[in-house]
């Protein structure tokens, strides 16, 4: 039997003919760029994740980038974030000039820990006026961003009582995340400043290439995010400050609105999915790994089941020769990576984010992925441990 990490062809077959009648509806308008799909889209995504205003932009990195830039971060400036996340996180800061301040994760659920950025702010900053100052290197500390890793939402109310206590904004990576949920019903990305989504296309909602999207709840940053997406006017040929080309095509929001349909069920898919693994592993009373958290009364969406395993390259290896296919998200802490080593951080730092990288092991959890498919799977993770 196979197992792909991802079936992308199985989801299209399902909506095809929708798929294949937005596209041609955008044909025949030749509105490209911007325009009444894109509006639409952002009217949708606003709703579905209970914020005032959405903006949707060219990919998810760049969602990053411009909530970055509306927040004024630039060179010399430190933004507050995890070291255990796709790159993109802190590749964005860096582009901006500014340094990421790196701080751990919490060991299960593999998101920014609320007790790390507490010691890094109270021990490693202090106040001067009304700005956080790194006391090491003279950085302005500007903003905290969380990651809500894997579809589970970071603990946000203690870490907006964090950036409360220090005057600080939250702009949420929730690029993996949408509709997310706390246990009072606060979606992922309306709950900070800034909400940024990725709509790549191996992402629970997922365009036919890159495209993003940015959710915020105050006008005046809306406003803001939406002048720096086209060069930084409200006018044409018309420029108040320098932004860039950040703008959603139609295409790509046609696209994401018939799917957008769909997200929901395809989250239920997904959440039956994790469950039925739930059970069979804990049938298979393999003490060797573990599987993940429950989301302690909120929404889990799932776009990766990621484990933890000892032995977890050689339990890959073993997996890839039965036909299954994982992924490993992420082999490398950020604070790790060579592009970073300018950072100054020792081997032993960040300690949970180091062990994430080497145990974690993502298991196909797309929402076609048939039970039978669950349980070769679980039984050839037993079999390797056995």
């Amino acid at each position: 039997m196979r197992v792909p990490l991802i079936d992308l062809k199985a989801q299209y077959a399902q909506i095809r003919d929708e798929v294949e009648k937005a596209i041609r509806e955008v044909c025949s308008s030749q509105y490209f760029v911007l325009g009444p799909r894109v509006e639409e889209f952002e009217r949708r995504i606003a709703e579905y994740s209970r914020a005032d205003y959405a903006i949707g932009l060219s990919s998810g990195t760049d969602a990053l980038l411009v909530a970055l830039m509306a927040l004024d971060v630039g060179p010399g400036d430190e933004v507050v974030t995890t070291p255990y996340t796709f790159f993109a996180t802190a590749g964005t800061i860096a582009r901006l000039g500014a340094r990421p301040l790196f701080c751990d994760i919490d060991e299960a659920t593999f998101n920014l820990a609320p007790s790390a950025v507490a010691c890094c702010l109270s021990g490693q900053c202090e106040r001067v006026g009304a700005d956080v100052i790194n006391k090491r290197t003279g950085g302005q500390v500007k903003a905290i961003l969380p990651v809500h890793l894997f579809g589970q939402m970071a603990d946000m109310d203690a870490l907006l009582d964090i950036a409360g206590r220090y005057g600080l904004p939250v702009v949420e990576d929730a690029a993996q995340a949408i509709g997310a949920e706390l246990g009072d019903g606060r979606r992922a990305g309306g709950v900070g400043d800034i909400g940024c989504f990725s709509f790549f296309p191996t992402k629970n909602l997922g365009a036919f290439g890159d495209a993003g999207m940015c959710v915020v709840n105050d006008t005046e940053l809306a406003e803001r995010i939406r002048k720096l997406r086209v060069h930084g006017g409200h006018t044409k040929y018309l420029h108040d400050e320098v932004g860039g080309n950040f703008r959603l095509d139609a295409l790509q929001a046609a696209i994401l609105l018939v799917k957008l349909n769909h997200l929901d069920r395809w989250t239920r898919s997904r959440q039956d999915n994790a469950a039925r693994y739930g059970r069979l592993f804990d049938d298979a009373q393999i003490p060797e790994f573990v599987t993940p958290p429950p989301a302690h009364g909120g929404r889990h969406i799932f776009n990766q089941y990621v484990i933890r395993a000892e032995r977890r390259d050689e339990l890959r290896s073993y997996l890839a020769e039965q036909e299954i296919r994982t992924e490993i998200y992420y082999p490398l802490a950020l604070h790790e990576q060579a592009c970073f080593a300018n950072l100054g951080h020792a081997a032993g730092d960040f300690p949970n984010a180091r062990r994430a990288a080497a145990e974690s092991l993502a298991l196909p959890i797309y929402p076609e992925l048939g039970s039978e498919q669950i349980e070769y799977v679980v039984s050839s993770v037993a079999a390797f441990y056995r």
